[in-house]
């Protein structure tokens, strides 16, 4: 007996596999979902897609709505106020740990990394490339495998909101404040690093809450109520 479980394995498979699909775009917020759609199109049988729903719905990744059964979550006002909360959290305590215990090489990544964000303007999924591998440099740099796993997680959900780095001149105000967390970081400031970090989580939630806005509305105020 070698101890390995293929039922586990395929259930481990599965929950990757639409994970990632989910953090790609190419199972979207809001789309409905059954067990045998997803079976058939990952190549598994229902059991396996039964163990990764389980998961998913307890990440946060997929909602069960009255109607509509089983969907890729579609984050309202409060979830995306509370995810920007944590980012900026743990966003910044990456960054104040980057500027700590970064290598040269991994610096010097990232810096590359965001000298090619402007060759990327207007085109978004290009954008939005560069901007998850600097990101995630940024969390490996910290060199803090508990932080990585609620960053990966964070990421994870954070995918369920489209990008909005080609609207509004975001991704010019986007790479000046990664410059600013990057110069922290090689100065090996971790107060700087922190506060640039923090600051790039509230600009980019700014920023999202304004297109919820533009785009969602937002409910009518209550008559007779406070201003």
């Amino acid at each position: 007996m070698d101890g390995t479980n293929p039922s586990r394995d395929l259930g481990e498979s599965a929950y990757a596999r639409i994970r990632a699909a989910i953090r790609e775009g190419s199972l979207a917020p809001g789309e409905r979902l059954t067990e045998t759609d997803l079976a058939a199109r990952f190549g598994v049988s229902r059991t396996p897609v039964r163990q990764a729903i389980a998961r998913l719905e307890a990440e946060g990744l997929l909602t069960h709505e009255s109607r509509r059964g089983l969907t890729v979550t579609r984050p309202d006002h409060q979830q995306v106020v509370e995810l920007y909360v944590m980012r900026e959290v743990l966003e910044g305590a990456a960054a104040r740990l980057a500027a700590q215990h970064a290598s040269e090489t991994e610096i010097a990544a990232m810096a590359e990394i965001v000298a090619q964000e402007p060759a990327a303007y207007g085109d978004a999924r290009a954008l939005a490339e560069v901007n998850q591998r600097l990101h995630g440099l940024l969390y490996l740099a910290a060199h803090n495998r508990y932080l990585l796993r609620s960053l990966e997680q964070l990421a994870a959900t954070m995918a369920l909101l489209p990008t909005l780095l080609t609207r509004g001149g975001r991704a010019e105000q986007a790479h000046a404040e990664h410059r600013a967390i990057i110069e922290a970081i090689v100065a090996r400031d971790g107060d700087a690093a922190e506060a640039a970090a923090r600051a790039h989580a509230r600009a980019a939630q700014k920023h999202r809450l304004a297109w919820m806005v533009r785009t969602l509305g937002v409910p009518l105020a209550v008559p007779g109520g406070d201003a």
